[in-house]
């Protein structure tokens, strides 16, 4: 099993990319969908956030209000580094689970798509890492554009992520999405191929 690690600071097209290796046979381990899934109200997890953060990060349903504590952490690195100890190591378990479910049906290639990963998770527990990366200003355009996110509120949650320079180094595939949806298709198919091909 070729176990690989997809990354890219935030709207880079990290997730564009996950959907088409997913399309194309990958196995796909969605760090954002094991976060959501274990911060449901009752679980151990969403206690621990409540417990640090207080109940304002709620909302009236017991559900976490997403945006209060994203706008709480982007603006405070110690509120940052207290909400990652109580989720990653929640993350990293329950992605240890599914890659062993992984390895044991015999999957050829399982992709987990992690967007810290160099700055709170293990880059040396993957075979490959595959970094897909834009320029700031056009990544800052998109969360504005397209999430609509304040700019302030693209800046500080920009500057929360490491720069992409030391990442692009330590990275084994690079997938630039400067250009169109079909180009990031093309450059997205040719590292596939690769990945293909070492899977053998």
């Amino acid at each position: 099993m070729l176990n690989v690690a997809l990354t890219g600071n935030v709207a880079a097209g990290k997730s564009i990319v996950a959907r088409l290796f997913q399309e194309w046979g990958a196995t796909l381990i969605d760090s954002d969908v094991i976060v959501r899934e274990l911060q449901q109200p009752g679980s151990d997890v969403l206690d621990q956030i409540v417990r640090t953060f207080g109940p304002e990060i709620l909302l009236g349903d017991g559900t976490l209000d997403r945006a209060a504590l994203r706008h709480r952490v982007m603006s405070d690195a110690d509120a940052r580094r207290s909400l990652n100890a109580i989720v990653h190591p929640a993350v990293l378990a329950r992605r240890q689970i599914l890659e062993e479910a992984a390895r044991a049906r015999g999957d050829a290639v399982v992709v987990s798509d992690i967007p810290l990963l160099f700055e709170a998770a293990d880059p040396g527990a993957f075979d490959v890492i595959v970094l897909v990366d834009a320029p700031p200003a056009t990544r800052k355009a998109r969360l504005v554009e397209n999430r609509g996110l304040d700019p302030l509120e693209a800046d500080r949650l920009l500057a929360a992520q490491d720069p992409t320079e030391t990442k692009r180094e330590r990275s084994d595939y690079l997938i630039d999405n400067d250009g169109t949806p079909a180009q990031l298709e093309r450059a997205a198919r040719a590292v596939w191929q690769a990945l293909a091909a070492r899977a053998g």
